[in-house]
């Protein structure tokens, strides 16, 4: 029996595209299991083998299955027959009839069909599976998101998949963003991709499938205590503190009362953008209590700029993103860094200048990665050994720890390979004048009557300490008909007889 079917084999590979086609299909078929089974074991974790089990491997099967019917068709036009006639040649008249021969090919080409068939889908969802692993996100194109990779690694949001946010919910999202990762590894093999890469305004999906689906607005309420640490520039780094009482309520019945009242469900606040950065505004405007709409345009604003803006810049509604726009690629401002870093003990403040020497060592402008990491170790060596010779042979340990420190914020943060450099990719969040809350509340952006967006510092925070060596140290006693003038008081007493 074997010795008939042996004919229609050779009968689709006596020509090149018939064998190319069996090649490929059946060394793919293997090769996918293969791996799929040292991956599933545990021996192969690597996302490229990923990359070419899921994706190379499969495309290479259906490539082949195309093949062999091109290589039968090829056949037939070289022995110029019909299959009819081609069938009766190779097994004779039961071949042609559909006798015994013809259902043997019959079965045959079925069954073939059906694995083929259950091989594709095998493949199709295990593909799938593996392109929804944030790993994949990150190290499929390594040079293209290696910035975003290494910044998502050490987010509050590690933990959460990529496609979490970056992919809607049904068939329809899932076409798009598999189609968008098509084009991105096209212009990633063209090397046409943008440097650095934009951020990605236009296709977000919107903070209520997103961010909502854990922080819950309608839970925002009360006040958390924030202590920030801060280290000066002088030889012994010292310690200041700026502690905040942050209002974080979504609104009260009465008043508008905290940080995210932005975002409460009661609330509406509509703005246009002079353009996709999102850090000038053209107008704001907020809702009012009879559903009116009050409007504060920039007046500081040009027309053809205005112009410009309202043909350009769609209307948006404000979210967590307008704000929180960093919430997992978060890159790291210079001197945070180094004072973080201080406070978690990895650089020794002990050091002289600590703070000094490894703010200017990562901030120097180094040609390629390797350069900066070199340039910080040669610059903190040298600059002790140069200044505290002895002290640089007693805390050679320190000195080392405090250059692995400086390197691992310079490879965090700088990217010279995608042109992403300190302050490419700025948060939101915060006071610096171009960013952060002064976006909307500043002097600017006013009513018809005049008014302006009120930019009190006190609508988000009550400031207890700024630049103290206390924790809690008021600026200012509160007054006695503050409604949190008994929280205040009971924290400044126990922050006033605390060690620190």
């Amino acid at each position: 029996m074997f010795e008939k079917y042996k004919i229609f084999i050779k009968g689709i590979s006596l020509t090149s595209a018939g064998r190319l086609g069996m090649i490929f299909s059946t060394s793919a078929f293997i090769s996918f299991i293969l791996f799929e089974l040292l991956q599933i074991s545990g021996i192969l974790t690597n996302a490229y083998i990923g990359l070419i089990t899921y994706l190379l491997f499969p495309a290479l099967f259906i490539f082949g299955l195309i093949l062999i019917p091109i290589g039968w068709y090829l056949y037939r036009k070289k022995m110029n027959m019909s299959t009819s006639e081609l069938m009766k040649k190779s097994f004779g008249e039961k071949g042609a009839k559909g006798g015994a021969i013809g259902s043997l090919i019959f079965r045959t080409v079925l069954i073939l069909t059906l694995i083929n068939v259950l091989f594709i889908v095998v493949a199709g969802f295990s593909t799938l599976k593996f392109m929804d692993q944030s790993k994949f996100c990150g190290t499929a194109c390594h040079q293209v998101m290696g910035p975003e990779w290494t910044t998502y690694q050490a987010s509050p949001h590690a933990r959460v998949k990529c496609v979490e946010c970056h992919v809607g919910e049904g068939v329809s999202a899932l076409i798009d963003s598999k189609l968008s990762g098509l084009r991105q590894m096209w212009k990633s093999v063209l090397n046409s991709y943008e440097r650095p890469v934009p951020t990605p305004v236009h296709n977000l999906r919107p903070s209520r499938e997103t961010c909502e689906k854990c922080h819950w607005p309608a839970k925002f309420y009360g006040h958390n205590l924030k202590v920030i640490r801060r280290y000066s520039l002088d030889k012994d780094s010292t310690l200041k503190y700026i502690t905040l009482d942050m209002k974080i309520d979504t609104g009260k019945e009465k008043a508008k009362a905290g940080i995210h009242w932005h975002i409460a469900a009661e609330n509406e606040v509509h703005y246009v953008s002079v353009n996709e950065k999102r850090l000038e505004m053209l107008w704001v405007e907020v809702k009012q209590k009879n559903g009116s709409f009050k409007r504060f345009s920039n007046s500081a604003l040009k027309g053809d700029v205005k112009k410009v803006s309202e043909e350009k810049i769609s209307v948006r509604t404000m979210d967590c993103v307008d704000c929180h726009n960093r919430a997992t690629h978060i890159y790291e401002e210079p001197e945070k860094a180094v004072d973080k870093r201080i406070s978690k003990g990895q650089l020794d403040r002990s050091l002289p200048y600590a703070k000094r020497v490894v703010l200017a060592a990562v901030t120097a402008n180094y040609p390629d990665k390797e350069a900066g990491l070199n340039g910080i170790s040669n610059y903190l060596n040298g600059y002790y050994r140069r200044k505290y010779p002895d002290l640089a042979g007693q805390k050679l340990d320190h000195i080392s720890e405090m250059i692995k420190t400086a390197q691992e914020i310079y490879s965090r943060n700088v990217h010279p390979v995608m042109k992403v450099e300190w302050g490419t990719y700025p948060s939101f969040l915060g006071h610096k004048r171009d960013t952060g809350c002064f976006r909307c509340h500043n002097n600017n952006l006013k009513d018809e009557d005049g008014k302006m967006i009120s930019f009190d510092c006190t609508l988000c925070h009550s400031i207890l300490s700024y630049g103290e060596d206390k924790t809690f140290k008021y600026m200012e006693f509160p007054d006695k008909k503050s409604p949190n003038y008994k929280m205040h008081k009971m924290l400044r007493e126990e922050f006033l007889n605390s060690p620190e």
